[in-house]
This record gives structure tokens, sequence and C-alpha cells, in this order.
């Protein structure tokens, strides 16, 4: 659970750093650049102890999948409430999808061969 949290924080603060405030597009691209980096830097303090927590109880794999669906998740929510997009019915199928994929990352393939 804490892997999940971890990530889930980061990939806020990540969230911020690629996509901020709209209104900062009129910025020269140095200066965003630069905002990026320094909000990228605490996505990073959450990141890397995810991963190295999270690598005692996952594979790479598995810990990537959990990265990508709470990426997902998160993004959705931002672009909802913080970008006013909404969300359409291919968005879900899409992230059904996704999740489906997560299903058969963490479903173990040597039951069944053993069947």
């Amino acid at each position: 659970m804490r892997t999940v949290l971890l990530l889930t924080i980061s990939n806020i603060f990540m969230t911020f750093a690629w996509y901020g405030p709209p209104e900062i597009r009129s910025e020269a691209l140095w200066k965003v650049i630069l905002a990026s980096w320094g909000i990228a830097f605490f996505e990073y303090c959450f990141q890397v102890p995810a991963n190295r927590i999270g690598s005692y109880e996952f594979n790479g794999a598995q810990l990537k999948t959990i990265q990508e669906v709470i990426t997902l998740s998160v993004f959705s929510v931002f672009s909802i409430t913080y970008l006013g997009e909404r969300f359409r019915w291919n968005y879900a199928a899409g992230f059904a999808c996704i999740v489906l994929g997560a299903f058969f990352v963490f479903h173990s393939g040597e039951e069944a061969l053993r069947r």
C-alpha cells in the first residue's frame, strides 16, 4: 500500500510538472522547463522510494503496470477537474482495456500451465 500511495503522490507532482497551469503558455520556454524540473524534483522524492519499497513485493513488470494505471487515474481526474476537459466513453473503454491488461500482468500464467 505504501508503494501505491507514494506512486500516486509522485504522479500528482509529475502531472503538474508536465501539464501545469494553462496560463504559463505565455511564459518563455526555458522558464517553464526550469519550473517543471523544480516540480519534478518532488516527484522523484516519492517515485524513487516507491520503486525501492515496491521492488521487495513486485517484479519490474508489475511495478510499471501499477505506475501506468496510477498515471492514467491521476491524469483522468486532473484533466476533468483542473483542465476542464470532458471524460468521454472511449476514454473509459481504453482505460478498461488497460485495467484488463493489468489483470494479465498480475495473473500467474504458471498456474494455468499446470492445469
